[in-house]
């Protein structure tokens, strides 16, 4: 058999230069410039209340050396920017964090998303009974990719040294999903012993252009059962294009794997990322897709925050629809309002706000949505007819303590919603079980007695997680623990967290 000497697969620049770069500045990291990520602050309290805090204790910050940091304590965000301290979880069993990051929902309320994302990113010690395995930060790993975020995963794999048995068939994966694997691969073919897959052995000695020892390697796995059916029909075709003609294109697996998935690509027959993983349509934002699956990918990774909104409006906004129902539908009607707010004529974007408020909640897009839009909405005088809509979208966004201040509500369940922003929602004003809910748990000046033993036991991070995951309309929660979860977050200082999930719960609707 012969075999070409180079790749047909097209690869992107690498995103992360050299495992140097690890110390270059986060700043230089640009899915952090414009992730919504949360901060903990001080505990919130009433002018006229004891402080919330007199019963909670917060680990001590402790300072560990940077220069050869755990692969386990590997983070994105600091604690001088989160807030948490570097004991965040050290108090805690590994095998109970794994179990609860693996729980995570595939799709939590936006507040509740960007509290998960400032959790797998926080710089801070694993458990002290994580071992030496990088158990915990590879649990972190598998959390961002199911969200669709793997250019932080990648960049955190980085920074603890892909490199090792322990971590490297993540870090190939989250490459291959970025389509930047060059480095990956090159430290594979130099190194066989960082990965047990002979797939991957394979099409990186391959990648590494030693194309006579990738096919003995190939013809030895083979022989011994090495490979499976698809990887086996797959590598043939990759290590000889030539063959294509007379080996049928295997069926696409039902778990594909991101090398899989590439292979598919380098022969010619690429796969659609609709059906796949939320991590596959990354794919599609290469520059290799057409228009309409880009923007269908954008709004997958959007939803989950794993791409930031304005990168979407940019692409909304990139060229006129090229047809018109289903996206196209959705690029219009954001088009007419970007356009009709930019040209500041207030019938026009009244005229404009109903389809294209529409069409970001066809698609669970609404807090991207006000936050693309709330400011430039709150400066226009806009007829009554739309001054409930723009007041809900407005809410929804990290402008709604303003908008409490400066917009009239409309009906009870803003006015309910108004004193929410403002901190102060009026159970008196609440008509509804979950507003309720809402209002005994701003009432609560101290968590709830499950999470303040974790608290008090040292276990900060996994009391929040336990919190969060109780908040989130998706665990099916019941209203009093949605009460005692508000209270436990505003408790230990992330009242901004509890205001926009509850607003979020309310006005989303999310929660019946």
């Amino acid at each position: 058999m012969s075999f070409l000497r180079r790749s047909s697969l097209t690869l992107l620049a690498t995103l992360w230069a050299t495992l140097g770069a690890a110390q270059e500045p986060l700043s230089a990291i640009g899915w952090l410039n414009d992730a919504e990520t949360v901060a903990l602050g001080r505990p919130y309290t009433k002018p006229d209340e004891p402080p919330a805090a007199d019963r909670v204790v917060v680990p001590g910050v402790t300072v560990t050396a940077l220069d050869a940091p755990r692969a386990d304590a590997v983070g994105l965000l600091p604690g001088s920017t989160t807030g948490l301290p570097s004991t965040l979880w050290q108090d805690s069993a590994t095998d109970a964090i794994l179990e609860r990051l693996g729980d995570l929902p595939d799709v939590p309320l936006p507040a509740v998303q960007a509290l998960f994302y400032t959790l797998l990113l926080a710089e801070a010690h694993a458990p002290d009974d994580a071992g030496s395995g990088a158990r915990f930060l590879a649990a972190r790993l598998a959390a961002l990719r199911r969200f669709g975020a793997v250019e932080p995963a990648l960049a955190m794999v980085e920074r603890a040294g892909g490199a090792t048995p322990a971590l490297f068939d993540q870090w190939l994966d989250l490459a291959l999903l970025d389509g930047s694997e060059d480095r990956a691969c090159t430290a594979l073919s130099k190194a066989q012993h960082l990965s047990r897959r002979l797939a991957a052995r394979i099409y990186c000695t391959a990648r590494a252009g030693d194309w006579d020892t990738a096919a003995l390697t190939y013809h030895g796995a083979t022989a011994t059962d090495g490979l499976n059916d698809t990887d086996a029909t797959l590598l043939a075709l990759f290590l000889d294009p030539g063959m294509i003609e007379d080996i049928e294109t295997p069926a696409p697996p039902a778990q594909i794997t991101p090398l899989q998935f590439r292979l598919f690509e380098a022969i010619g027959a690429p796969l659609s990322t609709r059906n796949l993983p939320r991590a596959f349509a990354m794919a599609d934002l290469r520059g290799t897709a057409g228009w309409k699956a880009e923007l269908e990918a954008a709004e997958r990774l959007a939803r989950t925050g794993a791409l930031p909104g304005a990168q979407l409006l940019g692409l909304y906004t990139a060229r006129k629809p090229a047809a018109s129902g289903g996206v196209w539908d959705r690029v219009a009607a954001v088009q007419r309002l970007d356009n009709a707010l930019s040209n500041g004529d207030p019938t026009v974007v009244a005229q404009a706000i109903p389809a294209a408020w529409q069409a970001a909640r066809a698609v669970r897009l609404e807090t991207i949505f006000a936050e693309l839009f709330s400011e430039r909405l709150l400066k226009i005088d806009l007829p009554p007819e739309v001054q409930a809509q723009a007041f809900d979208i407005a809410l929804l966004s990290s402008l709604y303590e303003t908008a409490a201040q400066t917009l009239t509500p409309t009906n009870a369940r803003q006015r309910f919603a108004a004193g929410l922003a403002r901190g102060a929602p009026s159970e008196a004003e609440a008509t509804r079980p979950v507003e309720q809910a809402v209002a005994r748990g701003f009432a609560r000046v101290a968590p709830a007695p499950a999470h303040q033993v974790l608290i008090e036991e040292g276990r900060l991070g996994e009391a929040i997680l336990l919190a969060a995951r109780e908040l989130d309309s998706n665990a099916g929660s019941g209203r009093e623990t949605l009460s005692a979860a508000l209270g436990t977050l505003r408790a230990v200082g992330l009242e901004d967290t509890a205001r926009r999930a509850a607003l979020q719960m309310l006005l989303l609707e999310r929660l019946s």
